[in-house]
């Protein structure tokens, strides 16, 4: 199978499965404990039925939306996510370059693998960046300064991670802290040679935005990059800070502050008391708490809550273009997504997150048409209903 001849994101799962090494494919692919928030993120949009209307003109499609302050080609963008490099030698460059193509905003993870300088001259389209407040705030102040003057055009906080997720397919695989790789890992290395040769080709990989601090710092205790990270997760943050890291991005005008991991209505209200202008209703990717509700199934609460206060993304479990409009359907303003673009990524590099995109437009457009709606802002709570059981 090549990528022209994947069709869904399941297609591109299966192809990264067989180009990556199992270690690298289970960091990927896993969740946290029984793994059921993982599943659960996909098959709640199954619970939620699209109500389609008839005889509507529907001869002139249009999936262009303003979301975050950035117009973009449909209500969809690439969520934040570390390591890269793992997935693919070409790393985050590659998708941003697929991003700008598709008119799409892309981000860039605190713990990615390429410097967010790079990253930021090296495409001309919408750009966000993730970080946490870190128990060094001289640190997080530091990458809010570059965000600035590398000119990101949204700063997104995670507070998701007080700790890590129990990841258990890392502990079988040998992906800790630091890495113990089993026989059956080390085996995959020599069945992926070419992975291999790549990843040797484009060298260590590297935590490239926070890189100078670990050189510095000898709290590592011989875990290197990850053990630095772990290190500095602050389980004391609260509101407060979060507040301290708006003000902090204010200066740069209206840009938007978003806020990733939220859940409740009551968590979204208080981001936005805080200066928050968009939430990602997220679980991380189920790789967290294990048994926190999907975040497709939060929408409509938060919504209520909230209002027209505050723009909601869907962070989680997004695999159709049907789960976007289930989504918008249910008050989001937009849906992000991790696994998917990596998958292609995996699979085939620049070109393959490209078809993944290019296939999610098409799936969008399609059932937009067979729902009867010519715009995004068409779609409201009348084109879903809760699945009748």
């Amino acid at each position: 199978m090549t990528i022209k001849h994947c069709h869904n994101a399941r297609d591109f799962r299966n192809l990264a499965k067989r180009a990556l090494p199992s270690p690298m494919f289970h960091y990927l692919d896993g969740g946290a404990d029984d793994e059921w928030s993982l599943s659960n993120n996909t098959s709640a949009f199954e619970r939620y039925e699209l109500l389609p209307r008839a005889l509507v003109d529907v001869s002139n499609i249009n999936l262009r939306t303003k979301v975050l302050g950035q117009n973009m080609a449909m209500p969809l963008f690439l969520s934040p996510i570390g390591g890269v490099q793992m997935f693919h030698h070409a790393k985050e460059l590659a998708v941003a370059r697929a991003a700008e193509a598709a008119g799409l905003l892309t981000s860039l993870s605190t713990v990615g693998t390429t410097r967010l300088e790079e990253f930021a001259a090296h495409t001309g389209g919408p750009k966000l960046f993730q970080l946490y407040v870190f128990k060094d705030r001289g640190l997080t102040r530091e990458l809010v300064s570059r965000c600035k003057a590398a000119n990101m055009d949204a700063l997104c906080l995670t507070v998701d991670t007080p700790v890590g997720g129990n990841r258990e397919r890392d502990l079988v695989t040998g992906m800790s802290v630091p890495p113990q790789f089993t026989l059956a890992s080390l085996l995959s290395f020599v069945l992926h040679p070419r992975w291999v040769i790549n990843a040797i080709r484009a060298g260590k990989i590297r935590m490239e935005n926070v890189a100078d601090w670990i050189a510095a710092s000898a709290d590592t205790a011989g875990g290197g990059a990850a053990a630095f990270i772990d290190a500095q997760f602050d389980q004391s943050i609260t509101w407060d800070d979060a507040a301290w890291l708006a003000k902090e991005w204010a200066s740069e005008g209206d840009k938007p502050f978003v806020i990733k991991g939220i859940m409740t209505p009551d968590d979204a209200i208080l981001a936005r008391d805080v200066g928050a202008s968009a939430v990602m209703i997220s679980n991380h990717g189920g790789r967290q708490l294990d048994g926190a509700p999907a975040p497709v199934d939060m929408v409509a609460p938060i919504r209520e809550a909230v209002g027209d206060t505050l723009e909601l993304i869907v962070d989680g479990g997004v695999r159709r273009g049907t789960h976007v409009l289930k989504a918008l359907a249910l008050g989001a303003d937009a849906c992000s997504m991790g696994r998917p673009y990596l998958y292609g990524l995996a699979a085939g590099g620049e070109a393959g997150v490209s078809r993944v995109l290019s296939l999610f437009e098409q799936e969008i457009m399609r059932n937009m048409a067979l729902m009867g709606c010519n715009s995004i802002s068409q779609i409201s709570t009348s084109h879903v209903q809760r699945q009748i059981t």
